[in-house]
């Protein structure tokens, strides 16, 4: 049985995971869903709470847990705080899986992927150091996919949302590489593997090492939200890539 330690991306909770959670513990998997500092049932708590802080929380989760042989999941920007904990932790990770996001190069943002409007956007839309979950339309005018999500799933996720520290996503990543070498996964849901090999065989920065022996890659077609629209596959590619 495994370990996995899953991380929500922007403006989601530990709550994010239920549904995912819930069958890997039928089938005798260890699941620790994470909010992180600030998150959901955390949003009271008082701090900035920037890339740095994530990264030393859920460090102090595997340490304070005491766990190893982790199979670490990141929801799309959770790659950020995710990477960081590879690079300071890799003796206590198994594999690091990217559940439609991807790993940041050091130096890197996530505000450095986001297009231009959406920058602007977040600039604009920031109040007391913290961003809102835009509206469906506008993030769907954006590449963000929301196939397989009825209006009521919609509703749910949005009334549960929490605006997410500007930090996290403007602060840049300083890695060391310690954490290169891991087994690494990519499960791509709004784009098909057709599309992401290309990127990775055009050199693309940000997909150029996927290329590695170390990697996996999986294809789960539906939107960026796959913990809400396909959960119960997504907990079975979960488990599939914690075997290899």
């Amino acid at each position: 049985m495994s370990t996995f330690v899953l991380v929500p991306g922007f403006w989601l909770g530990a709550w994010a995971w239920d549904e995912v959670a819930a069958p890997l513990r039928a089938a005798g998997h260890r699941v620790y869903a994470v909010s992180l500092p600030g998150m959901a049932e955390r949003a009271c708590e008082a701090g900035e709470f920037g890339l740095e802080e994530q990264i030393a929380d859920l460090a102090g989760l595997l340490v304070r847990e005491d766990l190893s042989d982790v199979v670490l999941v990141a929801h799309s920007g959770a790659s950020a705080p995710v990477g960081g904990l590879a690079d300071r932790l890799p003796e206590r990770i198994r594999r690091v899986v990217y559940l439609d996001g991807g790993p940041l190069i050091d130096g890197a943002s996530v505000y450095d992927l986001w297009q231009p409007d959406y920058r602007r956007m977040a600039d604009t839309s920031v109040v007391d150091g913290r961003l809102p979950m835009p509206s469906w339309e506008f993030q769907s005018e954006h590449g963000v996919s929301t196939a397989g999500l009825d209006e009521a799933a919609l509703a749910r996720i949005r009334s549960r949302a929490t605006p997410h520290p500007a930090g996290a996503f403007r602060d840049r990543l300083r890695l060391t590489g310690a954490g290169a070498a891991l087994p690494q996964a990519l499960v791509s849901c709004s784009f098909p593997l057709s599309q992401v090999r290309e990127l990775i065989a055009a050199g693309h920065p940000y997909f150029a090492g996927m290329s590695g022996p170390n990697w996996e890659l999986r294809e789960l077609p539906t939107g960026h939200w796959p913990m809400f629209s396909r959960p119960a596959d997504t907990a079975a590619v979960l488990a599939e890539l914690a075997t290899l």
